[in-house]
């Protein structure tokens, strides 16, 4: 874990506000988790990069992201707007990293895989939101880019998509997928055990 980075993807304000259509259940129990596994990775000297998702309030820069069907949506995630803000609670820290993106996956369009190479980065530790699109998006890039993956399953929330299919079912189908040839599933102490146990 020596030449690992922590990629903290969209904790923002749109899925945390209770009235928010993109609400995560239990948001602060994996906001707790994701603050934890960037105590861990500040504790050990490894670097923390904080990705946001932010669009032109025109939506120049959103391609197909709110008309991927064919029939145009409003531009969400909006710059300057309190829904594209870090959400309350998130951990910032000094010598943190911060990236802004415009499409799901956080290497599109971003300066990421230049970081990463330049800071020596071999392995990347994935939590944020959602599990479904950007984390998602971002493990399977990171896989095709040749960086090993950990996908912190418990740190990362989607919102439900209706009664059927709860964010606890999305967790787990994605987590079923990535497993089977992208990335190593696991939980927030997990990882930090092992990152202790690696520099004890």
């Amino acid at each position: 874990m020596a030449d690992s980075a922590l990629l903290v993807i969209d904790a923002q304000n749109v899925y945390a506000l209770p009235d928010s259509p993109l609400c995560v259940p239990e948001f602060a129990k994996s906001l707790g988790r994701i603050n934890a596994l960037i105590e861990g990775f500040v504790a050990a000297r490894r670097p923390v990069i904080y990705v946001r998702h932010v669009h032109r309030a025109d939506g120049r820069d959103a391609g197909r992201m709110f008309d991927f069907s064919g029939t145009a949506e409003e531009v969400g995630f909006v710059e300057g707007t309190a829904e594209a803000d870090y959400a309350p609670g998130l951990k910032i820290v000094p010598d943190g990293l911060h990236i802004t993106k415009r499409r799901y996956s956080c290497f599109e369009g971003t300066e990421l895989e230049g970081i990463l190479r330049s800071l020596g980065v071999k392995s990347v530790a994935i939590c944020g939101y959602m599990t479904n699109f950007c984390c998602e998006s971002t493990a399977r890039a990171a896989h095709d880019k040749d960086y090993f993956v950990d996908f912190i399953a418990d740190a990362t929330g989607a919102p439900d998509l209706g009664e059927a299919y709860r964010q606890a079912a999305i967790i787990q189908a994605v987590c079923a997928t990535l497993a089977a040839g992208f990335a190593r599933i696991l939980t927030a102490e997990g990882y930090l055990q092992a990152m202790r146990s690696a520099h004890s």
